[in-house]
């Protein structure tokens, strides 16, 4: 991402709220304050003029930078006027606007703020406090504090917002009651460990996964939300940004996208699969037999299929930094190589091939003339189905030989005991 600071002199003056050395010089930021900005001209002037005062009535040692994504109505003029420090990010989205601000911040702790005037910014020494305190990250909760009428669409309040902070409380135990609030802060050390990657809307999103994944320290603090003074339209598309919290949730837990799915989907057809081979089924009236056992048998491949793609989405997305790394995992596949799958593939399509010999045997003893093709599928299907369901195994292990050749075997012992990144015991956390 390529980064450029309008009015480099800036640099040089004095920041609001940062007091002075002796020597004229600005001493060591503690904090900066990052505001992303996409035509906000109108409601920038009273952002910048609320957080100047409070980091100066506050005695905070601080910056003020102003992320601007691409503003054609002056904004950037504006903030650079007003003596925020001014950070043009070229690739457009919340997330890209945020991780350029941040990148340029000197803080040692950052929080971020919409420049819409629709967070109350006088809580920022209180969010600051928190992350004095030791908390790593610190997200206001518009639902334990206030959200003015009209300050949040019904739609998102009732259903998006909650619908989406549920769902990262089942998937990743995140202790938080309001994901989506851009009111936040955080230490540039967890942020750094957290190495977020969305581009969008949903980059709030992803903070708090990754740092619940990392079982990092994150407190909450009662916020108001206001009307958005903004005379446009919003920049928060409702589905489509729903979409991508959505999506990015469900990327980054494979136990809820491949795993449990496919773990019913094998039970259930296991189970319909040992009812129906003995025989045909009746129940409630309606004959259950070789059609339904062929469903079955499609159940528990493509449940299997499932299971695999969980492991390959987890093994992946460990190596590319995605999702923390986790012990568990690593013991798990060191205790079960990819040579043992191959094996047990192999073992499996045998007895495939064993049932399609006797099926095949079974057809001759009638001189291979007319057979009953319900008798037929019952000895066939099965056969298929493990014939299939071992060349499935085999080629998994090869694939997942494949992934674990990206990375060396002291990278693995590394990531395992790095000091500092939370606890990577707990395979539930992905």
């Amino acid at each position: 991402m390529k980064l450029t600071e309008a009015r480099s002199d800036l640099d040089a003056r004095p920041r609001a709220g940062v007091p002075e050395t002796p020597d004229g010089g600005a001493s060591a930021i503690e904090l900066s304050v990052v505001v992303p900005c996409l035509d906000e001209a109108g409601t920038l002037p009273d952002c910048i003029a609320k957080i100047q005062r409070v980091l100066r009535e506050n005695k905070i040692a601080g910056e003020l930078i102003v992320a601007d994504n691409g503003s054609t109505d002056g904004s950037a003029s504006i903030a650079a006027r007003l003596g925020a420090r001014l950070v043009r990010v070229k690739e457009k989205g919340y997330g890209n606007a945020l991780r350029g601000g941040i990148a340029a911040a000197r803080g040692r702790y950052v929080i971020t703020g919409d420049a819409d005037n629709s967070h109350d910014l006088s809580q920022i020494p209180t969010f600051l406090a928190k992350l004095r305190d030791g908390c790593d990250l610190v997200i206001g909760n518009r639902f334990t504090g206030q959200i003015q009428p009209g300050a949040m669409p019904p739609l998102h309040r009732y259903l998006g917002s909650p619908v989406l902070t549920g769902l990262g409380k089942l998937f990743f135990r995140a202790p938080c009651g309001d994901q989506q609030c851009g009111f936040r802060g955080f230490s540039r050390e967890a942020f750094s460990r957290m190495r977020l990657r969305a581009t969008g809307m949903e980059f709030a999103s992803e903070m708090v996964v990754k740092a619940s994944s990392l079982r990092m320290r994150i407190a909450e603090i009662p916020t108001t939300q206001f009307p958005a003074g903004r005379s446009g339209p919003p920049h928060l598309r409702t589905w489509r940004d729903g979409w991508r919290h959505l999506l990015l949730m469900l990327l980054h837990s494979p136990r809820w996208l491949f795993f449990y799915p496919g773990a019913l989907l094998i039970l259930s057809g296991l189970a319909v699969g040992a009812w129906l081979l003995p025989g045909p089924r009746t129940l409630g009236g309606i004959v259950f037999d070789i059609h339904t056992l062929l469903f079955a048998a499609g159940a528990v491949l493509l449940g299997v299929q499932s299971v695999s793609f969980a492991a390959f989405t987890k093994i992946y997305a460990m190596h590319e930094g995605l999702l923390p790394d986790d012990r568990r995992t690593e013991e798990l596949l060191q205790a079960f190589p990819p040579e043992v799958g191959m094996l047990a593939g192999c073992v499996v399509a045998a007895l495939g091939f064993s049932g399609s010999i006797f099926a095949l045997g079974s057809w001759g003893k009638l001189h291979f003339g007319d057979f009953d093709p319900v008798k037929g599928m019952r000895l066939v299907i099965p056969a298929v189905f493990a014939l299939t369901l071992g060349g499935q195994i085999v080629l998994s292990s090869f694939f997942l030989s494949l992934l674990r050749l990206g990375r060396a075997p002291e990278d693995q012992t590394a990531s395992t005991g790095r000091a500092g990144h939370g606890s990577r015991d707990n395979f539930d956390s992905t």
